[in-house]
């Protein structure tokens, strides 16, 4: 097949090759001949274009020391092992797209290419060499895999994340369940050992004081009187001993529920139990509210502020050993921020974020439920201030319009 040095097909080449060439030089796909030597018998404009060169300039080279020398990381590519000499030395086509041909610049080009023996006659002549840069092909799938990639990765980091998150909700329901059949145990035995007792002991006063009414008839008048003396102090001790009783009810009760956070609103709650608290566990006390009582919150947030903070005096409580505790309540915009703060021995932040800290993990959850968080800060030997923030409701109850 003669062809000009510009590429084009000769004049005098008979028609049906005119033809061929026409088609060759509208492809956009490079197409190139080779001979037994591997060198370029023919080649259209479109593949000279793509490797940098004129067709003129690539007849009679070694294409494969021209343009496929390497590999794609630069190590060499040896001519014996290259697929396109294998297609007519070995009459083995191929058909690849991992590999690149090397431009005239020395830039390389990813390359999807097919090679085909050329027969004559039974014998072959040579190799017809189909290539079309696939750069842009090769950069978009790497770009899929990528991304690919990455979001398997994120995947995996959140289903990680997701699985931590629902094993620690199912630690934390079953430390929930946990408290609440300890906080069942404990009331049980309040009202079996105080009520329990007292009850049993106004029982007896009653049989007592019904066996001695039933025999006053039969006694004499100065019996009768003493014994009336002796009934009026057995009633005056049943009172006694409701008395107690009614005081362990409202005890109770109180643990339950504060009456006085139905009563007298979340404000005095807070600090009665701050009060209360620090009483008992003989701290200094530095209270400080800055918010205007008159502002309410729905019960479900108030009961869940009064529980957050009544969490955060346990903490203090258990494990702070400290002398003195401040407590700030205070409204800073639209979100009510109740913070604890004592100067005891503190604690790594690590320790607040372990996986069996369920009193932490429960006011988080408790705030999270409000839009709120709890935002920690301790050091050992620093103390530790604790905070809760909660957004207020766009007008909370209490608050007229402006």
């Amino acid at each position: 097949m003669p062809w000009a040095p510009d590429g084009s097909v000769t004049p005098t080449t008979p028609d049906w090759r005119e033809t061929l060439g026409l088609l060759l030089s509208s492809t956009g796909e490079g197409v190139y001949g080779v001979d037994l030597d591997g060198r370029c018998i023919f080649i259209n404009p479109a593949g000279a274009r793509l490797i940098g060169y004129e067709p003129g300039e690539l007849i009679g080279c070694n294409m494969h020391e021209l343009t496929h020398h390497a590999r794609a990381d630069g190590s060499p590519y040896p001519e014996a092992e290259c697929p396109i000499f294998n297609a007519f030395r070995r009459g083995i086509p191929c058909r690849i797209d991992s590999e690149v041909f090397w431009r005239r610049d020395g830039t390389a080009m990813a390359v999807e290419y097919s090679s085909h023996p050329i027969m004559d006659g039974g014998r072959v002549r040579g190799a017809v060499v189909t290539f079309v840069d696939i750069t842009e092909r090769r950069r978009a799938a790497d770009a899929l895999q990528r991304a690919k990639d990455e979001l398997e990765q994120r995947v995996g980091e959140r289903t990680a994340a997701l699985e931590t998150a629902l094993r620690q909700v199912r630690d934390l329901a079953a430390r929930a369940e946990m408290v609440r059949e300890e906080e069942r145990t404990r009331i049980a035995r309040e009202v079996h050992d105080e009520l329990g007792s007292l009850l049993v002991a106004m029982k007896m006063d009653v049989n007592w004081l019904d066996k001695r009414l039933s025999e006053q008839a039969s006694r004499h008048p100065q019996a009768a009187e003493d014994m009336r003396a002796r009934m009026r102090c057995k009633c005056q001790n049943m009172s006694r001993l409701i008395e107690t009783a009614v005081d362990n009810v409202g005890r109770i009760i109180t643990d339950l529920r504060p009456s006085i956070l139905d009563h007298q609103g979340l404000w005095a709650a807070l600090e009665w139990q701050a009060q209360e608290f620090a009483a008992s566990a003989e701290l200094a006390l530095d209270w400080c509210m800055a918010v205007d009582e008159g502002l309410e919150l729905p019960e479900p947030m108030a009961m869940a502020v009064f529980r957050i903070f009544q969490e955060m005096l346990s903490n203090v409580g258990r494990h702070a050993r400290a002398a003195h505790l401040r407590i700030e309540i205070a409204r800073a915009g639209d979100e009510l921020q109740v913070t604890v703060e004592d100067d005891g021995v503190g604690a790594p932040p690590q320790a607040f974020e372990a996986a069996d800290a369920y009193g932490i993990m429960g006011m988080r959850e408790r705030a999270r439920h409000f839009g709120g968080q709890l935002d920690i800060c301790s050091a050992p030997g620093e103390g530790t201030r604790m905070r809760v923030s909660v957004t207020l409701p766009a007008r909370p109850l209490g608050e007229g319009a402006s």
